[in-house]
């Protein structure tokens, strides 16, 4: 049976794989106007696959949290040296997505160089790093019992705050209306419209106090990982991970008719009913990778995985960037070099949901294979 207690899982990595190629997928369409409904967020209640990505990465990082911090903790090594890892590798994940969200510092179309007074604070990156460093802390200081009974203690709390207390200037408060909801309320207060994302200036997708039940998606990665790294037979592993995995998404499903699920604002729902996915995902991809051994099929999400932060950031930064160099248009004016490409390459042969896709699908073939030259020279970048 895989010894989950000391070596690395291969499936964790193909999921991981999975999920940030999908996020690269979905977050680079040749055009924003045409999209297929499956690969665009859900407007606001509700979900659709693209829904799934993001909770399904924070889950992974718990998962690891446990399997790679655990294998520390046996060891034995100095405590002081642990922690110092933790907050090094937050601070860092964190300092970046505030770089991405200002690359790439000087507005070509204004001519001049960013404003630093309307810098977005949160972010992927932000969120993932603050998940990543409570649920560290809770991993190292609190049993399991201790970790499943703070998760639903975190969720009991959001619930009462976003349910319960009315928010100034609305008539009516209510997770159903963009502005007039606690965590919509609580970004326009502290971080205001000019440190938010812009798109919206009424609230932040990943914003402060969303990220709090966001903290318990991690969380319930690390109680995932503790099954994990316990000495029993796999296929007892992977019933009970796909037990508990449908059980959560039912009672997601159910709580959703008080709570709507909701990825912008992270709802209670919304966190149970993704955990529940990510289980079912998961004991697939163990069971097919780790038990059975068809890996063929997952050697390229195992090269995303591998390298899953560093394709992120170096994707990011393609994608700003195609924005950003302007080429000579048919009618002599400039325009980005992403159109530009999208309409001669794209454009050309198929309709435009088909360019679309087809453009987004040719953006992660270019990243395999940029991801598989690392993995074949052993290369692997960490933070």
């Amino acid at each position: 049976m895989p010894d989950t207690t000391g070596q690395r899982l291969l499936s964790l990595d193909a999921f991981r794989g999975i999920t940030i190629a999908g996020m690269v997928l979905v977050n680079n369409p040749g055009s924003w106007d045409s999209i297929y409904s499956p690969l665009e967020h859900a407007e606001w209640n509700g979900w659709t696959p693209t829904d799934l990505v993001f909770p399904f990465f924070l889950f992974i990082v718990g998962v690891a949290i446990t399997l790679s911090l655990g294998k520390r903790i046996e060891a034995d090594g100095p405590k002081r040296d642990l922690y110092l890892k933790i907050f090094r590798r937050a601070a860092l994940i964190f300092v970046i997505g505030l770089i991405l969200n200002t690359f790439p510092f000087y507005d070509f179309a204004k001519g001049e160089w960013l404003d630093v007074g309307m810098i977005r604070i949160m972010g992927v990156l932000q969120r993932i790093a603050i998940c990543y460093l409570v649920a560290s802390i809770l991993f190292l200081h609190t049993t399991w019992r201790e970790q499943i009974t703070i998760g639903i203690g975190l969720l009991i709390i959001y619930w009462f705050l976003m349910t319960i207390i009315d928010v100034p200037g609305c008539l009516e408060t209510s997770v159903n209306l963009k502005p007039c909801n606690l965590a919509a309320f609580v970004d326009r207060s502290v971080l205001t419209e000019n440190h938010m994302w812009q798109q919206s200036k009424v609230y932040d997708p990943e914003g402060l106090l969303s990220t709090i039940p966001a903290i318990v998606t991690a969380i319930a990665g690390v109680l995932c990982g503790h099954w994990l790294r316990q000495r029993r037979d796999d296929n007892e592993k992977v019933a009970a991970v796909l037990f508990f995995g449908v059980l959560l998404v039912a009672i997601g499903w159910i709580w959703s008719f008080w709570f709507p699920i909701n990825k912008r604002l992270w709802t209670d729902s919304y966190v149970v009913f993704t955990a529940g996915l990510a289980l079912c995902f998961l004991g697939a991809c163990y069971w097919l990778i780790d038990i059975k051994k068809y890996t063929a099929w997952a050697k390229p999400f195992v090269i995303f995985g591998a390298n899953a932060i560093a394709l992120y950031i170096g994707s990011e930064i393609m994608a700003v960037a195609l924005g950003v160099i302007r080429v000579a248009g048919p009618d002599g004016q400039p325009m980005a070099l992403q159109d530009w490409i999208f309409n001669n390459l794209f454009l050309t042969w198929a309709s435009p949901l088909n360019a679309s896709l087809a453009f987004a699908i040719c953006f992660i073939l270019v990243w395999l294979f940029l991801m598989w030259l690392l993995y074949r020279r052993r290369i692997f970048i960490r933070l």
